[in-house]
């Protein structure tokens, strides 16, 4: 479990034991990233003065030659710890100030021998009484300025260290390896005041101000690739080779105890029943920055190896080291500069001494002059203070004479101004009486007005009286004249009588009809309209129910939203607290910060699976599926990204599938164009096609085709990486492979090669190896067709990447091919590719021992493929 940092080592079939490390790193691991984790703090702390340890430790044939001292001919990228470590060394010294020396050598039958020097079979180990530190005065030690230099001493130092071939591994070290690195760096340190600086002897010197110090510090990088810890009766040593395995596993078991010892603050420590535990004394419990490396293999059938290499690592981790600068002062080039200082000093104190006199003299002509200019200024200044005084005298006189003339001012300025005011009293008072005598005469003229207005008003009264007494005499005469007409006309109206009786009854009939029409409309009306009313109440209270749904529901989008921008929001927190490592200046000591992080770690991911639960009881699993067709983007992003996280624990994906989550994810791919909604989506989906139900319910919605036009339509790197991993699950269902390839999913999966990206190249190669391996278990007994990966155009790619430098796309292409030659229907095609080659290659160079059998298996079992053979 590399994100959690840790490591699950299984008992049988329902048990097993976790181990926390500071770093998990698996097969997939590079070789820079496993430098970067485990050797480059410690080269970063040598550059910087202090010591440092490097060792790998573990079982034999399980990698630790090859993470110290691989040199990398081949591939660069195959470069160890050894060579990238010196290339960071080189690339931080200086040439000219700086010196870094190489000493290579091994301890063999306990006795430490120079890889440089053959002839140095048997060198003794020295240690200081007064600091402890440990040397080999007799080991070669090489200056190196270029790491071509080093790479040449490192092979020639391989070339004389002893390996056997063993069961257990062929080329088995049969010595423990140390490469020892010293590194002399030069510091200026500049000291603004003066101040006194110490050495180790305990001297003291003093500094003057702005004074520049240089600084030696001196460190050493060891670097140890122990021998393996083998088992006699597992490697079969005999003879020989038994006694360098007896030799090999007591100094291992000496390096056990001191490391038990130290780990439980024993108060004493076996360093001296070893040679090895000698020359490791400052890396554990010492002075120097260790880093260990424990490598173990995956194969049960060494179990109790594995255990207790992580036994060994967990032990190690407990043990504290004290990091100790070491520096000390450049006394040579010191003394040579402080004495070009004092000569300059004394040059310089004799031209000042000489500047001092011509000053003196100088001041004292200066001074003579100043007395005498002092005179001169006295005498002008008792002149200058008489004419003053002189000058005050006749100021104050002028003053006085001024102050006189004001005052005489003064006094006439205000007689002016007392006359001024009566006069303008006067005036005053004199408009006030012509303006109150052009009021009255306003006045009496408006007055005069109304009087003609009335008067002319009253004439015309009269006259209208007179017009209206002339109209009423005039209406009388009409009025008699009427009533004689009518007179006249009342004769008449009685013969007419009886005809007007009858039309006032059919009248009367008319008029009751009308009523009664009039009555049963209003009355129809009446209805229609109370029908109406009792309709509009209806929708009204329908329109209210609606909108206080809709509310509710609007809050409940709204709580959602923000649950799910919460959970999101710890689901992204959680991944960048993951992706970090923590970094340890002491051996295997869990500092406070360590722990406070993987405790804030656990309540991160606690509190997302918390929040997750929650969002489960309050708002359930339907109402989440249905905002995945809400018009809002973020909250179907925030939706998809619940989903998802829920589809990658087994539990939940039951209930998911129960609920149609999968078609609605497969809708949501459908009619999303949002990059991030499609990746997410498509990830889901990956998640839940790990099992044959759902993989033939995925099938049975169009997943595929969907799937597939997803791939076409996006270059997305992580979308593809997604969509891959969803087609490579489908590929793993023999019941599905002809309708997976009917609906484009092999075209697919090779043309998201375009990528070029590692992980989805792995999830291409792995999806191809799924439908190779089902072809052939559906083909065992039966008379086979060619490969349907063939038909498709699948070959060639195959081939191609067969020997690609990424080790998961490899791996799955070899076992693609083993499984494609298992068939002899499928040789014509192989050999006219040039697979029947990587074949070959594979018996010979996989490093699984399965596959390579597989592959030697197919070629000698194929008569196509050993007539071809032959023909060479």
């Amino acid at each position: 479990m590399p994100e959690l940092k840790r490591l699950k080592l299984r008992k049988n079939n329902w048990d097993f034991e976790t181990f926390q490390f500071d770093e998990i790193l698996n097969e997939t691991a590079s070789q820079k990233r496993v430098y970067e984790v485990v050797a480059k703090p410690v080269v970063e702390s040598v550059l910087e003065g202090y010591n440092g340890t490097v060792m790998a430790y573990g079982q034999t044939g399980t990698g630790k030659t090859f993470t110290l001292g691989k040199l990398g001919e081949d591939d660069a990228a195959d470069r160890g710890i050894m060579v990238r470590a010196m290339e960071d060394i080189l690339a931080n010294a200086s040439a000219e100030q700086d010196s870094v020396s190489v000493s290579y050598l091994q301890l063999y039958l306990e006795t430490v021998q120079d890889l440089l020097a053959p002839e140095k079979d048997n060198l003794t180990i020295s240690e200081d009484p007064r600091t402890g530190d440990v040397s080999l005065p007799g080991a070669t030690c090489v200056e190196v300025r270029h790491p071509k230099s080093f790479l040449e001493l490192l092979e020639a130092g391989e070339a004389n260290r002893i390996a056997a071939n063993t069961k257990m591994n062929t080329e088995s070290s049969r010595s423990h390896a140390l490469l020892l690195v010293n590194v002399k760096k030069s510091v200026k340190a500049k000291q603004e005041k003066e101040s006194t600086a110490s050495n180790e002897n305990g001297s003291s010197l003093q500094l003057s101000k702005s004074h520049s110090l240089m600084t030696i510090r001196k460190s050493k990088l060891l670097i140890v690739d122990l021998a393996g810890s083998e088992r006699v009766d597992k490697s079969g040593s005999e003879g020989h080779l038994l006694e360098e395995a007896k030799f090999i596993n007591l100094s291992l078991t000496a390096l056990g105890k001191c490391i038990n010892a130290l780990a439980e603050n024993s108060p004493h420590v076996p360093i001296r029943d070893s040679k090895l535990t000698r020359l490791l004394r400052d890396s554990f419990g010492g002075t120097a920055r260790t880093s260990l490396v424990i490598t173990i293999g995956p194969s049960s059938q060494h179990r109790a190896e594995t255990m207790s290499t992580i036994l060994f690592g967990q032990r190690a981790m407990k043990v504290e080291n004290m990091v100790k600068l070491r520096e000390e002062f450049d006394y040579k080039s010191l003394c040579r500069k402080l004495e070009a200082d004092l000569d300059r000093l004394i040059a310089e104190n004799e031209r000042q001494n000489k500047l001092v006199l011509d000053t003196e003299e100088q001041l004292q002509k200066r001074a003579e002059e100043a007395e005498l200019t002092i005179q001169q200024a006295e005498r002008k200044a008792k002149v200058l203070l008489e004419e003053s005084h002189a000058k005050k005298l006749k100021l104050q006189k002028e003053n006085l004479d001024s102050i006189r003339r004001l005052q005489q001012e003064c006094s006439l300025l205000e007689k002016e101004l007392k006359e001024n005011a009566v006069k303008l009293q006067s005036e005053k008072e004199a408009a006030v009486v012509e303006k109150e005598m052009q009021i009255q005469n306003e006045r009496a003229k408006k007055q005069q007005e109304k009087e003609e207005y009335i008067e002319e008003y009253q004439h015309k009264l009269e006259e209208l009286n007179k017009k209206f007494e002339a109209e009423r005499a005039e209406r009388e005469s009409i009025e008699r004249r009427l009533q004689e007409i009518e007179d006249c006309m009342e004769g008449q109206n009685k013969l007419e009588l009886d005809d007007q009786e009858n039309l006032n009854e059919l009248a009367k009939k008319m008029e009751e009809e009308s009523h009664s029409r009039e009555r049963a409309t209003r009355e129809l009306g009446e209805w229609k309209l109370q029908g109406l009313k009792d309709e509009v109440k209806l929708l009204k209270q329908e329109i209210e129910e609606q909108c206080k749904q809709k509310e509710v529901l609007e809050k409940e989008v709204k709580d959602l939203k923000q649950q799910m921008l919460q959970l999101s929001y710890d689901t992204d927190e959680t991944r960048k607290v993951l992706e970090k490592g923590p970094t340890r200046v002491s051996l295997g000591a869990e500092s406070p910060m360590s722990l406070s992080k993987a405790h804030h770690m656990r309540e991160t991911v606690n509190g997302q699976r918390a929040t997750i639960a929650k969002l489960f009881e309050q708002v359930g699993l339907h109402k989440i599926l249905s905002l995945l067709e809400s018009e809002d983007v973020d909250v179907r992003v925030h939706a998809v990204k619940v989903v998802a996280n829920l589809a990658a624990e087994e539990s939940n994906q039951e209930k998911i599938v129960e609920s149609g989550g999968i078609v609605s994810l497969l809708r949501l791919l459908d009619s999303s164009q949002d990059d991030i909604i499609r990746r997410v989506a498509a990830g889901a989906i990956a998640n839940l096609a790990m099992t044959e139900t759902n993989q033939e319910l995925i099938m049975a919605q169009n997943g595929t085709r969907l799937l597939v036009r997803t791939a076409n339509e996006t270059d997305d790197p992580q979308t593809l990486r997604m969509v891959a991993g969803a087609i490579a699950n489908l590929c793993g269902n023999e019941k599905l492979q002809a309708r997976l390839r009917e609906d484009g999913g092999i075209i697919a999966l090779l043309g998201m090669a375009r990528s070029r990206h590692p992980d989805v190249l792995a999830q291409i190669a792995r999806g191809i190896a799924n439908f190779a391996k089902c072809e052939s278990r559906a083909a065992r007994g039966q008379k086979r067709e060619k490969s349907l990966l063939i038909e498709d155009g699948a070959l060639p790619w195959i081939v191609e990447n067969a020997t690609n430098e990424i080790s998961a796309v490899r791996r799955h292409i070899e076992l693609a091919l083993c499984h494609l030659a298992q068939h002899e229907v499928n040789a014509v095609d192989l050999i006219a590719a040039g697979a029947l080659w990587e074949l070959v290659r594979i018996s010979k160079e996989c490093s699984r021992e399965d596959i390579r059998i597989l592959a030697t298996k197919n070629i000698t079992s194929s008569s196509s493929f050993q007539s071809e053979l032959k023909k060479l």
